[in-house]
């Protein structure tokens, strides 16, 4: 088949699930506009900052896309692209945007809390505190992984080709300039208050000074250099107020990253690659069995937990009216499926003989893309390193935004409903939920894993995801009992996706204790970690998810606000 057929028919697809499903679950759970959302009630001007609907669009699309829709459906290809195609589109539309849109609803009718404080408000707080916990190790994954992956495509390496080294280092540059903008850019709006069409307008010019820049002044660093500096950034990003650099940043790279979908699209219809790769190769493939590694594997392109954390953990905070959450949440994941979509199409093109070329998936993935944009007169060159720079943004503003979502859990961890005045917590309580010392409690493991890889713990990452998303649904699930609406569609992807990940964690538990100690690749440290962390969150999905269940198929003895 075609790259355009691919291409058309997801887009039809997941056109559609927006129009039908997902406006039909907006009217089945009563969105209102008359109802005031947190951002307005609250507004304490760090993290509830009522904001314009096409800037919360930009953050949450930044923030969830990451490099895990690029990752995912590459890896995923050994299994033929139909597999990959179907699941990304079926998976989008019936998981992963009612996960998103369900947890953001669910946290702006509840103060823009998050889930562990939902669990809290109808599970109960042994089920939240467990849930948190899983939150802060789950965190600790993606930050480790999103960070290598960050760094190698900003660093230079000997392993890199010259050309892979010349991008990266404009790469490096411009993304450089992005945060220097991208601060400069919030105060102004903050301060000034600019109308819509300046703003873009603004945001436009800015953004392509700090491109032009970047390709003409290029500096290189070595990865492990900005491994650190890496950190050292995120460390500032995830604590200081998110009008400061989290908003004005992702509005930034929302352009870029909608560019580079928008380029894609255009390069395929114009050039109308065919794929090289068969439809399907098996049930089997080099990366293990369809169920459940095609699912896990693919994450973030069809469902993905950690999107539940950005809509009730950030996203939720900066919602203007209730309307606004269809297109944020149920949207941004359509788009994000659309690009697992591009990706397929991607490597399908650059594949020879029906066998993925070698690479990173970051790299295939701009050689193929930029080779599209060739044919529409733009140099391959330029296209490459613009390709890269888009897919750098996707793990750089997943990274802060993550690592906000693990300081802000892990502060949780440690306090209740009743403790919204903190001035009479004790001390050991003020020092653990200080947002540096939260944060740096974080980043510390993480920074540990992070040197395994990210090939190394992307497995343990997707399952740790999946299962993410099961315990937002259970969640979401109980909550909207105990408001009287309609929850039967959170029952399938909620009782599947956890049938995947299970499977999958044990999977993983049972191959690193058999290889323990031999593997050519991972450390005997990284073993470990990845031991340790699967059985953790199993063990701590299974309770959450038993107590949830407990409340979901129970007797109904008490209800939520609507």
């Amino acid at each position: 088949m075609s790259g355009i057929a691919i291409l058309a028919i997801a887009i039809v697809a997941l056109g559609a699930g927006y129009i039908f499903y997902g406006k039909w679950l907006a009217k089945k759970w009563g969105v209102n506009n008359s109802i005031k959302t947190p951002a307005i009630e609250i507004n304490d001007g760090i993290d509830y900052v009522p904001t314009k609907k096409q800037v919360v669009f930009g953050h949450q699309f930044a923030s969830i896309a990451g490099a895990g829709p690029i990752n995912g459906p590459i890896q995923a290809a050994v299994f033929g692209w139909l597999p990959v195609m179907l699941w990304c589109i079926i998976g989008g539309i019936f998981f992963g945007a009612v996960q998103d849109f369900s947890s953001m609803f669910a946290s702006v009718r509840n103060k823009g809390r998050s889930i562990g404080i939902i669990i809290e408000n109808y599970v109960g707080k042994t089920g939240k505190r467990l849930f948190l916990l899983f939150v802060y190790f789950f965190s600790i994954l993606v930050v480790a992984a999103f960070s290598d992956i960050v760094a190698k495509s900003f660093g230079v390496s000997e392993a890199f080709t010259e050309t892979v080294n010349h991008a990266n280092s404009q790469v490096a540059c411009t993304s450089t300039l992005f945060i220097v903008a991208a601060v400069a850019l919030g105060f102004w709006i903050k301060a000034k208050q600019p109308g819509t069409a300046l703003n873009t307008a603004v945001s436009i010019i800015m953004l392509i000074i700090c491109v032009a820049l970047g390709c003409l002044f290029p500096f290189s660093l070595s990865v492990n250099t900005w491994m650190y500096l890496v950190f050292i950034y995120i460390l500032i990003a995830s604590v200081v107020p998110v009008w400061a650099l989290l908003q004005p940043r992702d509005y930034l790279n929302s352009y870029l990253l909608i560019f580079m979908i928008a380029a894609a699209v255009v390069g395929i219809f114009v050039s109308n690659p065919k794929m090289e790769l068969p439809a399907f190769t098996g049930f089997t493939s080099s990366i293990g069995s369809m169920f459940p590694i095609l699912f896990v594997t693919i994450a973030c392109g069809a469902v993905s937990g950690f999107h539940s954390l950005v809509s009730s953990e950030t996203a939720s905070k900066q919602v203007e009216k209730e309307s606004d959450m269809l297109p944020i949440s149920y949207g941004a994941m359509l788009v994000e499926s659309l690009l697992g979509i591009i990706a397929l199409v991607a490597v399908g093109a650059v594949a020879v003989n029906g066998v993925i070329p070698a690479g990173t998936p970051q790299v295939i993935f701009s050689q193929a893309v930029s080779g599209f944009l060739a044919g529409i007169g733009i140099p391959a060159d330029i296209s490459f390193t613009l390709i890269s720079l888009a897919v750098s943004a996707f793990a750089l503003t997943s990274l802060d935004s993550v690592a906000r979502v693990g300081r802000l859990s892990f502060q949780e961890l440690f306090l209740d409903k009743e403790d919204e005045d903190t001035s009479n917590l004790p001390e050991w309580k003020k020092i653990l939920t200080n947002r540096w010392v939260a944060t740096i409690i974080v980043l510390i493991p993480s920074f540990a894993l992070a040197k395994v890889g990210y090939q190394e713990i992307w497995a343990l990452f997707g399952s740790a995801n999946q299962l993410l998303s099961v315990l937002a649904l259970a969640a979401v699930a109980v909550y909207l009992k105990k408001a009287n609406k309609s929850n039967k569609m959170m029952f399938f992807p909620m009782f599947f996706m956890l049938a995947v990940t299970v499977v999958a964690l044990i999977q993983l538990i049972i191959s690193n204790i058999v290889t323990f100690g031999k593997s050519a690749t991972v450390s005997a440290f990284g073993q470990s970690m990845q031991i340790i962390l699967a059985a953790l969150l199993v063990a701590l999905a299974i309770i959450v998810v038993i107590a949830c269940c407990r409340k979901l198929f129970g007797k109904d003895d008490e209800k939520a606000k609507a």
